[in-house]
């Protein structure tokens, strides 16, 4: 990896690294939540065989990333183009998985003409999502994080700041006390040695300093996105694994629906962490 510190505009600071073919066809990767720069993704020498040059950075209040205060999904777009214009990018494409995914669609769908695909694997569709059962079938504690994030942040935060601790100290603690609801597929992905030491080394660097992040990111999803996923003009290719209870099924068909031309993979048997092993099928896609 080759780390690399990029300024905005209005002062902050992101943690960049680039990973593959530094000729490659370029691919930003947006992570989930929480995560970090340091998440998942195919190791170098596959990303050399497929021909891409991966852009990962921590969102902001994530790892070494300045926190944005106040930060809605679309700003996501500011800072990706920022990074872009700043490694000499004219265009690229974008992979966004579980909370990344409605970072990568705003992405798509605010800079018409640098963005040439978007996938989003196992994403949430938006809070006001017309027609959608939004909390259908999704696990109690994401349940009750977004319901804490809509009735009033500050209990919320006090409680993500103190899990996040715990994590930072002990990053498995966060796949024990998901365990339970986990389904089978899921478990078997994260009893993997391997799968667990890359998410443990996420989770470690995603509270480096604090949680302030996973909470922003908390925030976001229950508050508008502004923009619009029927804005998204260009080749989407959306991943679900039919018994996810994270970010439930239905998100992703809602998406499909409203998303022009977009192409939908439900996949029965598989789960959340389901994406992990489809990453590299949907970077291939991506940089095609």
């Amino acid at each position: 990896m080759t780390p690399r510190v990029v300024k905005t505009t209005d002062g902050r600071t992101l943690a960049v690294e680039s990973l593959g073919d530094p000729r490659g066809r370029p691919v930003f990767l947006l992570h989930g939540t929480p995560g970090s720069r340091f998440g998942p993704a195919p190791r170098s020498s596959v990303l050399y065989r497929l021909g891409v040059r991966l852009i990962a950075f921590d969102r902001p209040g994530y790892g070494d990333s300045d926190r944005l205060p106040g930060r809605r999904v679309a700003a996501a777009a500011v800072d990706v183009r920022t990074i872009a214009d700043e490694l000499g990018l004219t265009d690229f494409a974008v992979l966004g998985r579980s909370g990344g995914g409605p970072h990568a669609l705003a992405c798509a769908a605010l800079l018409p003409g640098r963005v040439t695909r978007v996938a989003a694997l196992v994403s949430l569709a938006p809070r006001d999502a017309p027609g959608l059962d939004w909390y259908g079938s999704m696990t109690a504690s994401n349940v009750h994080a977004y319901q804490e994030a809509e009735q009033g942040h500050h209990r919320m935060e006090a409680s993500m700041q103190f899990r996040s601790l715990q994590i930072k100290d002990d990053p498995v603690r966060l796949l024990l006390g998901l365990a339970p609801e986990l389904p089978p597929t899921d478990r078997t992905v994260v009893a993997d040695e391997g799968i667990r030491r890359m998410l443990a080394s996420n989770f470690r660097e995603a509270f480096r300093h604090n949680a302030d992040g996973w909470i922003d990111d908390v925030l976001a999803f229950t508050a508008p996105w502004g923009f619009q996923v029927e804005d998204v003009a260009v080749p989407a290719w959306l991943w679900h694994g039919a018994d996810d209870r994270f970010s439930p099924v239905e998100h992703s068909r809602w998406l499909a629906d409203r998303i022009p031309g977009a192409e939908l993979f439900l996949e029965p048997g598989a789960a959340h962490f389901g994406a992990l092993r489809v990453m590299t099928a949907a970077l291939k896609w991506a940089a095609g």
